[in-house]
C-alpha cells in the first residue's frame, strides 16, 4: 500500500483547487472542507466535506475523522480558537493557528503590525457601533476607507468620500463582513502611487520573495493583476523588510501575500494573508513555480531552487453579471486564441454577480503587453445562465 502525508484544506476555492493540483502532483492525499458542495477544490481532492467551519464542533470533528498530517487554512472564516485546541493537541496547522487567528480579522494583524512591529500602516481606529464609526470618520478625515474586521476578496471594503456616504459605507460593510458583528476598521486615506502584493515564502531554507506583483482593486476586489511591477531599488528593500517583519511575527512555514502601498516617498503595510494570494494568480503564467506550488513545497520541506520569472505576465478575474444556478462561460476559444494565453475555470456551482467564477491569463515580453493581452481576452468571455435558470 502507498503510505504518503495527508493535508487537509479549510476552505475550497480557487485557490484552494490550485493547492490541491499541486499536492496530488507529489502524491499527497487530499482532504477538501467548505460551506458549500461543489466548491472547486471538491473537483480534485481525494475527498472532501461541507461544514460550517464556524462551528467548533463540525470543525473538530472533521479533523478528528481524518486526521490530516497538515491542516491548510485557506479562508478567514473559520473557529480559529478550536484550530489553536487543535494544535495544541498535535496537528499542525499552517503556518500557525495563531497565524490563522491573527489574520483571521484585521484588528488582529493590524495591531501586530502597527503597535508591535512598528511597520509603517495608515493612521486608523475600531469602532463597534455606528456612532464610533461616524466619528472615527471624521477623526480620519475624508476620503477614509471602511472595512468589515473579517471578509474575503474584499467583501464589504467602501471608500467613504463624505458625510452623507457614512450610511452607505456602513451598510457595505455590515453585509460584506463574514461575521456578522458590528465592529469595523476606519482607515486614514493613504494617496499612494500604486499597490503590489509581495508574496513571501517562509521555508525550510529561509525566507524567498517572488517578484513584485502590481494590482488594482476595485471595492476592495482586485480586478487586474501583473508581475513584474516597477520599483526603485529602495522601495524593494523597504518592501522586504516590512514583509520579513510580519511574516517572521506569524511564523510557520508556507507562502504569505503581504499586500502594500507605495507612496512617493514611503512604503505602507496594508494586510497579510498567510496563504497564496488572489493577485497571486498571475503566477501560474509568469513564474517558474507558481504561488501555489511553492506554499506546497514549502508546507512540505521540499527544496524550493530560484524563483525566476519566465516572462512577465497579467491576471484578469471574470466576474458573473447574472444570477443563475445553472450557467456556463462563453467565448473560450476566442480567449485561447490570443497569444500565450491561459484561462483557469472555477467551476463554481452557481453564478452571482460578483462572483469569480475564472481568470485569463497571460505571458508576454512585458507587464504592458501581458495586460493588454489578458484584458482582450477577458472581453472575449461571457457567463450565460442556461435558458429557464435565471433567477428574478
Amino acid at each position: 500500500m502507498f503510505h504518503t502525508t495527508k493535508m487537509m484544506l479549510l476552505g475550497s476555492g480557487e485557490l484552494g483547487k490550485e493547492v490541491i493540483i499541486e499536492a496530488q502532483r507529489l502524491g499527497i492525499e487530499t482532504v477538501a472542507v467548505d460551506r458549500y458542495d461543489g466548491a472547486p477544490a471538491m473537483h480534485v481532492a481525494d475527498r472532501s466535506y461541507v461544514i460550517d467551519m464556524m462551528d467548533k464542533q463540525a470543525l473538530r470533528d472533521v479533523v478528528e475523522r481524518e486526521k490530516p498530517d497538515v491542516i491548510v487554512p485557506e479562508i478567514e472564516a473559520i473557529a480559529t480558537s478550536e484550530l489553536e485546541k487543535l494544535e495544541e493537541e498535535g496537528f499542525r496547522v499552517v503556518p500557525t493557528a495563531r497565524a490563522a487567528r491573527l489574520t483571521m480579522d484585521r484588528e488582529g494583524i493590524r495591531r501586530l503590525a502597527a503597535e508591535t512591529l512598528g511597520l509603517p500602516t495608515a493612521r486608523y481606529r475600531f469602532a463597534d457601533t455606528y456612532e464610533q464609526f461616524a466619528d472615527a470618520a471624521g477623526e480620519m478625515g475624508f476620503p477614509c476607507v471602511v472595512k468589515p474586521l473579517m471578509s474575503s476578496s474584499g467583501k464589504g471594503q467602501s471608500v467613504c468620500r463624505s458625510e452623507q456616504e457614512l450610511d452607505r459605507s456602513w451598510r457595505i460593510a455590515m453585509e460584506g463582513g463574514r461575521v456578522q458583528q458590528g465592529r469595523v476598521i476606519v482607515e486614514q486615506f493613504i494617496r499612494f502611487e500604486s499597490e503590489i502584493t509581495l508574496l513571501t515564502v517562509r521555508s525550510a531554507q529561509g525566507t524567498l520573495f517572488c517578484a513584485p506583483i502590481g494590482h488594482i482593486q476595485q471595492d476592495g476586489d482586485y480586478i487586474e493583476s501583473w508581475q513584474p511591477h516597477e520599483m526603485s531599488a529602495s522601495q524593494l528593500e523597504e518592501a522586504k523588510r516590512i514583509a520579513r517583519a510580519i511574516t517572521d511575527a506569524l511564523g510557520g512555514t508556507g507562502i504569505f501575500g503581504v499586500e502594500l502601498f507605495l507612496a512617493a516617498d514611503k512604503v505602507y503595510f496594508s494586510e497579510v494573508s498567510p496563504r497564496p494570494h488572489d493577485t497571486g494568480l498571475v503566477t501560474l503564467a509568469s513564474q517558474n513555480l507558481s504561488e501555489f506550488a511553492l506554499h506546497v513545497r514549502a508546507i512540505l520541506g521540499l527544496p524550493i531552487p530560484e524563483i525566476k520569472l519566465v516572462s512577465a505576465g497579467a491576471s484578469r478575474p471574470l466576474k458573473s453579471d447574472v444570477e443563475a444556478q445553472s450557467y456556463r462561460i462563453a467565448g473560450s476559444g476566442d480567449a485561447l486564441a490570443l497569444p500565450d494565453t491561459q484561462l483557469r475555470v472555477f467551476g463554481k456551482p452557481v453564478a452571482k454577480p460578483g462572483r469569480r467564477l475564472a481568470v485569463a491569463l497571460a505571458a508576454a515580453d512585458t507587464a504592458e503587453e501581458a495586460r493588454r493581452i489578458a484584458a482582450e481576452a477577458l472581453g472575449k468571455l461571457r457567463v450565460l445562465p442556461d435558458p429557464g435558470d435565471v433567477e428574478g
